[in-house]
């Protein structure tokens, strides 16, 4: 039986980290970087801006032993009003996508936000994209618009469709 664990990202989880997300850079449309990072580059422009608590987290998924994916709450936007507001992402190893992993590191995720002063949660999904936007909608977020075209490539233009999400955190004015 393979052993499961969902826990806070740790320094060096990085490498790992860095090799599934460079995965979708070279591979797919799902994430609009084009270049793929060293792991510094990620440490430095990414890892570094994640808490053990508060509202910006990464948490890693483990597979015996062996990191297999991630899922975090990033800054929306940076200017102060946006605060109580965050990004979520999933990215999985893709030998073991479409098992319900994804399902567990976003309750995991939205179970650790719960107290934390956040309002709602915002996603951007690259068109088409079924499992993810099945995935977003099990969780409650619901479309807010697409943005047609918005990114290129692999020589193709892109929709992103955004999903909101909210959340019993943040502080009523």
């Amino acid at each position: 039986m393979t052993q499961e664990l969902i826990r806070p990202a740790e320094p060096g989880d990085i490498v790992a980290l860095n090799a599934i997300y460079n995965h979708y850079i070279a591979t797919t449309p799902i994430t609009f970087d084009l270049e793929p990072f060293s792991v510094d580059e990620r440490r430095r422009s990414w890892f570094d801006h994640y808490a053990a608590t508060g509202r910006h987290r990464l948490l890693v998924l483990e597979l015996d032993g062996v990191v297999q994916g991630y899922c975090c709450s990033s800054t929306f936007r940076p200017k102060g009003a946006y605060q109580t507001s965050v990004e979520t992402s999933i990215y999985l190893a893709p030998t073991i996508t479409g098992r319900g992993y994804g399902g567990r590191l976003y309750a995991a995720l939205f179970e650790a936000l719960r107290h934390e002063d956040v309002h709602r949660a915002y996603a951007g999904i690259t068109l088409p994209n079924l499992a993810s936007v099945a995935l977003h909608q099990r969780f409650g977020f619901e479309s807010v618009g697409v943005y047609t075209q918005v990114g290129r490539k692999f020589d193709e233009y892109w929709d992103v469709e955004w999903f909101e999400k909210r959340l019993d955190g943040g502080s009523t004015p």
